[in-house]
């Protein structure tokens, strides 16, 4: 630990100087420092606008090479970019048919096709019947055997 005082430096109000170091004021200079900022701005201004350039002549290259807009969105006028891609599903603006009376209509046509009893080839001998008496059909004489196809023969 020193044993000096602390009120040993320079008068107060003078700055202390240290006789190795040495500050020459031609070393920085503020028009320096001014051109370099000058600079640096064009620089960002420059590439601000090569930037701008660059993305305005990708769109509209983007624009000529692109396919044209299919049948269904030229119809649709100048809204088709609020619309979803085709195909347009059930429930989106645009789509009149309401997907629950739909999916309802879908199971009632379904189930009555399965439920029919009739011919489909009546020379043929193919029949239709419901998929319930099917299904007890096979579950009692279970599912005819199928032959392995016969080998091809080699030329």
């Amino acid at each position: 630990m020193s044993t000096e005082s602390h009120n040993t430096g320079p008068a107060s109000g003078q700055e202390p100087r240290n006789a190795d170091v040495a500050f020459e004021a031609r070393d920085v200079t503020t028009s320096t420092i001014y051109w370099y900022l000058i600079v640096l701005v064009l620089a960002v201004a420059a590439s601000f606008w090569v930037c701008v350039y660059i993305l305005r002549y990708t769109t509209t290259f983007v624009e000529q090479s692109d396919t044209p807009m299919p049948a269904s969105r030229v119809e649709m006028g100048p809204n088709y970019r609020k619309l979803p891609p085709e195909p347009m599903l059930q429930g989106v603006p645009g789509h009149e048919a309401d997907p629950q009376s739909d999916l309802r209509r879908k199971i009632h046509d379904d189930t009555e096709a399965n439920e029919q009893i009739g011919w489909v080839d009546h020379d043929a001998g193919i029949a239709q019947i419901p998929i319930k008496d099917a299904m007890k059909i096979i579950a009692e004489k279970g599912l005819p055997a199928v032959t392995p196809p016969a080998a091809e023969k080699k030329k």
